[in-house]
């Protein structure tokens, strides 16, 4: 992969930066604000896709020059979006209702350059065991659920409750490693 443009990760998330650097990708990080809102009538999957790519090509519009990588993680319930917790309480909340219950975690992603535009969706299922009110309690005061769709981290304390992931654990963390190094790889292509 010599050669290669610039290439830029549009994300703050240090799990993202961190599956990114096991690629041994030379890349730089740089978060975009952009309005996050999804769109009303489409799927989860297409309004992930289409979110990621907003934030991807806000990144590519102030660097051309660039090929770009855009995701976003969902965590979801019976199609209701679990977002990251807006406090303890909430967070709690979260895993009591993910308790004993299979969910979905949807991560989209865009690669995109001036030149090219790749995006696709990556849909796990993950099942929590039963959480006692004490593991519920213990691990919401940890602090690892706060910033963390759904309240809890794979990669973290929270992965031992979990007794079944259906998918790519990589993409449950926030980046469907394989896709984006399939992408890149392409991009020596061109």
């Amino acid at each position: 992969m010599n050669g290669m443009k610039k290439i830029i990760l549009a994300s703050k998330s240090p799990r993202r930066k961190e599956l990114l650097e096991k690629c041994g990708i030379a890349f730089a990080c740089m978060p975009m604000d952009i309005d996050e809102s999804l769109n009303e009538g489409e799927t989860l999957e297409d309004k992930i896709r289409l979110l990621s790519r907003r934030k991807a090509q806000a990144c590519l519009d102030t660097h051309p020059e660039a090929v770009v990588i855009g995701s976003d993680t969902i965590v979801t319930l019976d199609e209701k979006i679990l977002g990251k917790p807006k406090n303890r309480e909430d967070a709690k909340r979260m895993l009591r209702e993910l308790s004993g219950r299979t969910h979905r975690v949807i991560t989209g992603l865009a690669v995109i350059s001036s030149r090219r535009c790749y995006t696709d969706v990556s849909v796990s299922e993950v099942t929590f065991a039963p959480l006692s009110e004490k593991e519920i309690e213990d691990y919401a005061a940890s602090g690892e659920c706060d910033d963390k769709a759904g309240a809890y981290a794979v990669q973290g304390l929270g992965g031992k409750f979990i007794t079944r992931i259906s998918g790519d654990y990589y993409a449950i963390m926030g980046l469907p490693l394989h896709l984006v190094y399939e992408q890149i790889k392409q991009l020596d292509s061109y």
